[in-house]
């Protein structure tokens, strides 16, 4: 029996070791969290696609329950297309994360929306991790490797 427990123990803690961020061009993250503050709060999912080693292409949305900009209603869901530059291998940091700003661009309702964010992720092993991100819009939520 303590020789199961022992194995199990170094397989986890190995693919602990292996969790990697970004993996550059490619690289496919899905993630989902709370949306605090910003245009409202509420949930938020991204998708993030790798073109190079720097720079990723993605889309999200974001769905308030209240405190809309301008109290508009109308101004419930944010969706928007996004940018980020991923700065692990520019600032040599361990392969659990990922520093990158970024931009979006997109729908606020009826009219168009602009927002900016820097955000981190930290992986716990190969699939899930945790993301935050500030800025216009502040969300924190895991992040999950395809």
């Amino acid at each position: 029996m303590k020789k199961l427990v022992l194995a199990f123990a170094m397989l986890f803690a190995g693919q602990l070791a292996f969790a990697q961020a970004w993996q550059g061009k490619g690289d496919q993250k899905l993630q989902v969290g709370f949306n605090g503050y910003g245009n409202g709060t509420g949930v938020t999912a991204t998708y993030d696609y790798g073109l190079s080693n720097v720079v990723s292409l993605g889309a999200g949305a974001n769905f308030y329950f209240d405190g809309y900009r301008d109290n508009n209603e109308d101004n419930n869901v944010f969706v928007f297309g996004r940018v980020n530059f991923h700065l692990q291998d520019a600032l040599n940091m361990p392969s659990k994360w990922d520093l990158y700003p970024g931009l979006d661009v997109g729908l606020l309702g009826n009219t168009f929306g602009l927002g900016a964010h820097l955000g981190v992720r930290y992986f716990f092993n190969n699939n899930v991790g945790a993301f935050i991100e500030a800025g216009n819009n502040g969300s924190i939520g895991l992040s999950f490797n395809f």
